[in-house]
């Protein structure tokens, strides 16, 4: 069976995050993406796991993944999965004397290379690998050059692509050729536009927690789905200040200081991704370029936010209609898209053509896009 997921967010106890992140509204939007599993996030906090253990809708047919991020001591972020939350509990026990907020943080700080923290995960039965690997900040490559770098000895379960990437940002890097890439939306709001922005589909033997890390474990992934990689905001090589672009050559010459303003320029992934393949592109999974449908239609009526009244009451009746956004994005057919809406059937229609102009985000800043 194939199973949709979205295996990395937050929840409301980390910075930056909604007060809504909470589990009924993360597992509505779930529903109304057309997710089959979520991750919980955030499963190193005690309060959490006690939020989702207390969670009445966990039996509504969304499968949840005991989940959680942290940061090792190189400042390199890894995602962690979990068959239940009571290995997150030992594992909070084992991480308690090397990390000081882990009961007041969802995604904590933890003293520890990468490898001592991926021996303690295996030694649970979870898995553990780079979370949006390619970034200029907290990750793999913003470090090392290879996964051993991080992880040593221990083995890399799977890659998390980061939303300024899809699966050809590392098929020709040699060290990743047998490692599962993975596409998570690292949402920190259960809106639409957030949530399940990016998602996994698994060939699942059984739809249970082990059911979605064995797929995992054996590379089982049908097809990523996500932005195109310039919408993110590290996808160009740009000043992390007022976001000019330069070529990486350009950037290098200057010492990575802007000549306009002296902000740091970042490497970009895209120049990041080519620096690292040395080696013949392997061929993936297929991966979907997708656009979240409350950002097409907010780009269709031609209005300045996706939560407007107007947007809202339209992406309603294509889930009435459709059942939920991925079968609009990927599935109905054209013709049934126009009855409810020809502007967002024909945006749609460009979108799985691969009809969009991209303006590349960089140094922080998301890129943008439109419709010819």
């Amino acid at each position: 069976m194939d199973l949709a997921c979205d295996l990395h967010l937050h929840s409301a106890f980390s910075i930056a995050t909604s007060p809504r992140m909470l589990p009924g509204p993360i597992l509505l939007a779930c529903r109304r993406k057309g997710l089959g599993a979520v991750g919980s996030g955030d499963a190193l906090l005690p309060g959490w796991r006690a939020a989702w253990e207390r969670c009445r809708e966990r039996g509504s047919g969304t499968l949840v993944v005991p989940s959680a991020e942290v940061e090792d001591r190189d400042r390199i972020h890894h995602l962690i999965l979990m068959e239940d939350f009571s290995g997150f509990a030992s594992l909070q026990e084992a991480f308690s004397v090397h990390s000081r907020d882990l009961l007041t943080t969802g995604r904590p700080r933890v003293r520890l290379s990468g490898e001592e923290i991926a021996r303690s995960v295996h030694a649970r039965g979870g898995l553990v690998g780079p979370a949006h690997a390619f970034t200029p900040w907290t990750s793999l490559y913003a470090r090392y050059d290879t996964p051993a770098g991080a992880y040593g000895a221990e083995p890399v379960d799977f890659l998390e692509l980061g939303l300024s990437a899809d699966s050809s940002y590392g098929a020709a890097v040699p060290e990743l050729y047998a490692i599962p890439f993975l596409s998570h939306s690292d949402a920190h709001s259960p809106d639409p536009a957030s949530c399940g922005r990016e998602f996994s589909v698994l060939s699942v033997r059984e739809v249970t927690v082990p059911g979605v890390l064995e797929a995992i474990s054996r590379g089982g992934v049908v097809m990523n789905a996500g932005l195109f990689p310039e919408e993110g905001k590290y996808n160009r090589t740009a000043c992390s200040r007022c976001y000019r672009q330069f070529g990486a050559g350009e950037a290098a010459a200057l010492s990575w200081r802007c000549p306009d303003d002296g902000g740091r320029i970042k490497k970009g992934v895209l120049d990041r991704s080519r620096e690292l393949s040395t080696g013949a592109a392997r061929t993936r999974p297929p991966y979907l370029h997708t656009i979240p449908l409350v950002q097409v239609i907010q780009r269709v009526l031609g209005v300045s936010s996706p939560r407007t009244r107007g947007v809202q009451a339209l992406y309603d009746r294509f889930l009435d209609q459709f059942g939920d956004e991925i079968r609009v994005l990927a599935g109905a057919a054209p013709g049934d898209l126009a009855a409810v809406h020809p502007g967002v059937a024909g945006a749609v229609r460009a979108l799985r053509e691969g009809r969009v102009l991209l303006t590349a985000g960089g140094g922080g800043r998301y890129g943008s896009f439109a419709f010819p």
